[in-house]
């Protein structure tokens, strides 16, 4: 099952030691003798790549960053089956967040917004399941019901699927972290105060010790006295690659006449991929090979 069953008696100082510091990752787990399951992310790099040039004010940046954590915890549980995107949908300046994850956790993600103001307004969030297998698709809508996004999905997963839910998600320009625990149906046959337990360590955790501490090592120091079974853990990588030729499929789509029309007007056609910041340019030689 490629786990480990982790305790404080496992080491000297409650911590386990390993040769180097874990980023960009998934770490599932769950707790042994309280039907409660958990998932821990922590991205540095791969956040640090998606935001590369985008130039997003402070709260942009955190808004997404939370989403972008939020979508892979939740890619995590869907490995290998399909992929999820969450889209947050605003009537205020922040008109829209979308945070992609792939079954190999393969990320992206992008904002839309009007200014530097930093609230949403009324709105709602969408959560896409496409199941790659099967080639269908599954979506979800719920008003934004709630202080924080971890207090809008708390209240997701209580009306679509009656699950009860503790989410702690943080971001900054150089990390993203979130920390997930989900209440199984017999967790309360089982301990009736381990929910409360847990959530109230889980409640104390910060940015900081994500970035600066293992995953597992974390887990033991903030549930020192819960048994533990900690799964193989997944890397995370940001994945959204300059592809040309996907560009010029577009165009050629088009037909040549409405390209030459906008080449006429504009002297040259670009095209702007939001999603992965990237843009895309035809002079009149470029189109002129394009429809050779």
């Amino acid at each position: 099952m490629n786990c480990l069953r982790l305790t404080r008696s496992e080491s000297p100082r409650g911590m386990l030691t390993y040769p180097a510091m874990q980023t960009d990752y998934v770490q599932r787990f769950l707790f042994e003798n309280l039907d409660v399951r958990g998932r821990l992310v922590c991205l540095t790099g791969a956040w640090r790549r998606m935001t590369e040039g985008r130039g997003y004010p402070p709260r942009i940046t955190e808004l997404l960053g939370q989403s972008t954590a939020l979508a892979t915890m939740l890619g995590a549980n869907q490995k290998d089956v399909g992929r999820i995107t969450l889209q947050v949908h605003g009537s205020g300046p922040i008109k829209l967040l979308v945070a992609d994850c792939t079954p190999d956790l393969k990320i992206r993600g992008m904002a839309h917004h009007e200014g530097d103001a930093s609230y949403i307004g009324d709105g709602r969030l969408a959560l896409t399941f496409e199941n790659l297998a099967s080639g269908q698709i599954y979506q979800s809508l719920v008003p934004l019901e709630g202080a924080t996004l971890a207090e809008i999905f708390e209240n997701y997963l209580q009306r679509s699927e009656q699950r009860v839910s503790f989410l702690r998600l943080f971001a900054s320009p150089e990390a993203v972290s979130g920390l997930l625990l989900e209440k199984l149906p017999g967790a309360d046959a089982r301990d009736a105060d381990g929910w409360n337990r847990v959530t109230h360590l889980a409640s104390t955790l910060e940015l900081n010790e994500t970035v600066d501490t293992q995953p597992y090592d974390l887990l033991v120091r903030l549930f020192p006295e819960e048994l533990l079974r900690v799964f193989r853990i997944d890397p995370v990588e940001y994945h959204c690659p300059f592809n040309v030729q996907n560009v010029e499929r577009v165009l050629r789509g088009l037909g040549r006449d409405e390209v030459e029309s906008i080449l006429a007007e504009k002297g040259e056609v670009v095209i702007k991929n939001e999603m992965c910041n990237h843009e895309y340019r035809f002079d009149r030689a470029a189109v002129e090979t394009l429809f050779a």
